[in-house]
């Protein structure tokens, strides 16, 4: 309920280690990462609804798009960033087009996509840095 009200007036949400919803702190692996960027692309191209715009290994940027039941644009962008040699975390900003709020649609984009690579690098997850 509180992230409909809160997304009556914004049309944004992001991860990162000082949010304040314990599900939307960055999510790390115990890999290097190129390792966590392969798996990372190639689980976020095969899932249904979404369109990888490009993707920026030097960078470790992945854009991609999705397109709402309502007509809406989403702009989703992950970011995989080497924290150690060994350890990789994966963070996600998603934006709706518009003037209005999202509902808290960009929210359960984003709790669906950790949902997706989590299970994916089930065996890699690890609580932090």
């Amino acid at each position: 309920m509180k992230r409909t009200l809160i997304g009556l007036l914004r049309s944004h949400e992001s991860t990162g280690d000082k949010a304040k919803d314990p599900l939307l702190k960055s999510h790390y692996y115990k890999l290097s990462k190129d390792r966590a960027w392969e798996e990372v692309v190639s689980t976020l191209k095969k899932i249904q609804g979404y369109k990888v715009l490009h993707e920026v290994e030097s960078v470790g940027e992945i854009v991609l798009e999705k397109r709402t039941m309502t007509g809406r644009t989403m702009d989703i962008t992950v970011s995989v960033i080497s924290v150690t040699p060994v350890t990789a975390a994966v963070d996600i900003y998603s934006a709706s087009r518009g003037s209005f709020g999202d509902l808290g649609s960009n929210y359960r984009v984003i709790i669906d996509l950790y949902r997706t690579l989590d299970k994916k690098l089930a065996a890699y997850k690890t609580s932090g840095p």
